[in-house]
């Protein structure tokens, strides 16, 4: 395969709410591209990106599917990811080793929950973007209200240099408002279309948003401010360089709009992705950690030295386990070795391949700026670092969510207990939303993820997949514990005598619940004089954090909490790195009990759609559940319920609310904080904790 220049590379991710239409959307890339030849469709569980049976069953995307096109000179390699909160963590690692994303609206649904989710992710990790407007033919759809709720949502400097011509069933194709030209549809499949002057009732509509555009544009970029304030003319030109340099930037948001289910507009957001967003050379270089824990910026170049990062792991029932990785320098060669630098090992690279969903390429090497995947790579997990030898780096690994949502799962006989524990060990090693873990004190294994669908996927998984028969639990909401006022003076000490050389470890803490949401335990040392010696701070540490993942109240982790060592001693004998480690795990158990221990539970962000009618039952059913209305507007001739909701009290709320609306109203759900339990929730609980356990 001819290499493409790197400045013709595109790395991109299409990003988007549920139902947006991100998958039909890369369907059509797919086949405008030529890659496919024919057109897949979610809703017939035929799209080429959603290939896994749970995807197909459900007309829903669950795991990000990476594929490579080429349009016009530039070569475009695509993630499709998925829009369901529970899979949020596939965005998390897209994001994190994409050039640029295509963030996508559904026309009539506009910013919806999970869409402000992925454009904060995106902000996150500084991705430019461009915004498409989808499903443009649908009843309701407003191309302008979106656009409005961009702005006001996101606070996004986003302005159209699209608009649509036609709305809802009359809508047959799209005003670029910078040529000043109409392309007309006028076939099914959408690869023909004509291009017209824009029509006279249009003129003045093109006219107000093209000064829109200028507008926010001068904002990010001087030369056309001072053109755009002087009444100079600017060329169409100069206006597309303005606008990828602002994009690059992450100054400006282009907005286009189409419908890809009808096949429009399709291959103007194509021309946009080639002509607005970055390259590999046009973004920061990213920095790695050298051995002297040094940063070092990682030079864009195939003669530079190697070095990418694995975003994915994968098992392929042929070929066994894919490690997707992205480049970020040098070459990497089929059947050579590569250094992992977050393990200090050395891997055989079997051979590389090139993913297409999930059909495979085999290509002999990998270059700046590609994706692809590796075979044959044994001890590489997702966020692992791999280099030369010679010039070790470690690029910063991706952060995950922590899990809200817990269940007991174990095998139905003896037979497949050992298939049930290989099968957890590899989607635990794909997914690290995922966790395993072994409650010893009920014998249980404990599975635990992001949301119901989530482990209900999971579990479908370990049935078709590895033969697994199980029994599976309820569903269980995953607590946390944390102190409610600040202590000084906590003291830890762990004395042990018995004949011979004994233990002695004593700490003192200060603890205070943290100023801002923490998923684990800030730990800061204060210790002067040598009150404890320096070899023994590490192990305080290590038991105060292990001491951590069991609380007081119903052993549940422990959070939000900032702990101070500020004294201690020693003894010259008798004290040990597991004297110390016992001492922090007792005074972290005192801390709690006298710094007011509560239990603290997940609370949603919820979204709910409701026709009129129903507006009144939904809201009192919410309130019962002890959600917290937030506001409730209207779109188009329903109602839009925003509110917070507690975990515990939404299991089978899917049920419940079709009942209640006649299968009339849908709602999204993403977790959003953790706040403290009711106090007789909370002993109910604790009371349910101590009877499980003894």
């Amino acid at each position: 395969m001819k290499r493409t220049p790197l400045d013709k590379i595109r790395n991109i991710g299409i990003i988007a709410h549920i139902d947006a239409g991100k998958t039909t959307t890369t369907e059509r890339v797919l086949f405008y591209t030529g890659k496919t030849y024919k057109l897949g469709e979610v809703h017939e569980g035929t799209a080429t990106m959603d290939w896994m049976e749970q995807e197909q069953e459900r007309g829903i995307t669950i795991t990000s599917a990476a594929t490579t096109c080429f349009w016009r000179d530039c070569r475009i390699n695509i993630i499709d990811t998925p829009g369901h909160v529970d899979f949020t963590v596939e965005v998390e690692r897209s994001l994190k080793i994409l050039d640029g994303a295509v963030v996508l609206f559904c026309g009539v649904g506009g910013v919806e929950p999970q869409s402000e989710t992925v454009w904060r992710q995106a902000d996150r990790y500084n991705v430019p973007r461009i915004a498409y407007i989808n499903k443009m033919d649908r009843t309701g759809a407003d191309f302008y209200s979106v656009l409005k709720q961009m702005h006001e949502r996101l606070g996004a400097n986003a302005a159209p240099v699209q608009i649509p011509h036609g709305v809802e069933d009359s809508f047959d194709g799209v005003i670029d408002i910078i040529k000043e030209k109409f392309y007309y549809y006028k076939d099914e499949e959408g690869k023909d279309y004509e291009t017209k002057d824009i029509p006279d009732d249009y003129k003045e509509k093109v006219e107000k948003y093209r000064e829109m555009m200028l507008e926010k544009l001068s904002d990010a970029n001087d030369s056309i401010m001072e053109k755009f304030l002087d009444n100079q003319p600017i060329s169409a030109d100069e206006i597309y360089k303005a606008i990828r340099l602002a994009v690059i930037k992450g100054h400006f948001v282009p907005v286009l709009c189409g419908s890809s289910f009808k096949n429009k507009g399709v291959q103007l957001l194509l021309d946009s992705i080639c002509e607005y967003l970055p390259s590999p050379v046009d973004v920061p270089s990213i920095k790695g950690m050298k051995d002297n824990d040094e940063y070092e910026e990682i030079k864009v170049s195939d003669d530079a030295p190697f070095c990418a990062l694995c975003f994915k792991v994968a098992t392929d029932p042929y070929v066994g386990r894919l490690n997707y990785i992205r480049v970020y320098s040098g070459k990497l060669t089929s059947g050579t070795y590569a250094y992992n630098s977050t393990r200090r090992s050395k891997e055989r690279v079997a051979k590389i391949v090139q993913m297409h969903a999930n059909k495979q390429e085999i290509i002999p090497e990998v270059a700046t700026g590609d994706i692809a995947a590796i075979v044959g790579l044994k001890d590489t997990k997702t966020g692992d670092t791999l280099c030369d030898k010679e010039s070790e780096i470690i690029v910063e690994p991706m952060k995950f969510p922590e899990p809200v949502i817990s269940q007991s799962i174990e095998p139905k006989t003896k037979v497949d207990q050992e298939k049930l524990a290989l099968a957890l060990k590899k989607l635990e090693d794909e997914d690290p939303s995922f966790k395993v873990s072994y409650n010893s004190e009920t014998g249980e294994n404990i599975i635990s993820g992001m949301g119901q669908l989530h482990l209900e996927v999971l579990i479908d998984r370990i049935s078709r997949e590895f033969n697994v028969d199980a029994n599976v639990g309820r569903p269980q909401v995953a607590y946390k514990e944390t102190i409610t006022k600040k202590i000084t003076g906590v003291v830890g000490k762990f004395v042990q005598q018995s004949g011979g050389r004994g233990q002695y470890g004593h700490v003192v803490f200060e603890m205070a619940p943290a100023e801002e949401a923490k998923s684990e335990i800030e730990f800061i040392d204060k210790i002067r004089g040598g009150a404890i010696p320096r070899e023994f701070i590490p192990a305080v540490k290590k038991g105060l954090f292990a001491a951590a993942k069991s609380g007081i109240l119903a052993g549940y982790p422990v959070i939000d909490l900032v702990v101070t060592l500020v004294d201690g001693s020693y003894h010259d004998v008798d004290s040990s790195e597991l004297s110390f480690q016992m001492a922090a795990g007792i005074g972290l158990s005192e801390g709690l009990r006298t710094g007011g221990a509560v239990l603290l539970e997940p609370i949603m962000d919820i979204e709910i759609v409701v026709p009129d009618e129903y507006m009144g039952t939904v809201i009192g059913d919410l309130t019962s559940k002890r959600g917290k209305i937030i506001s409730v507007g209207k779109r188009g001739n329903v109602r839009l319920i925003r509110g917070n909701v507690p975990l515990a009290e939404m299991f089978g709320y899917a049920t419940g609310l079709r009942s209640i609306t006649q299968g009339r109203a849908s709602y999204t759900m993403e977790p959003s904080n953790y706040a403290e339990v009711p106090s007789h929730i909370s002993q109910k609980i604790i009371n349910q904790g101590a009877a499980t356990t003894s």
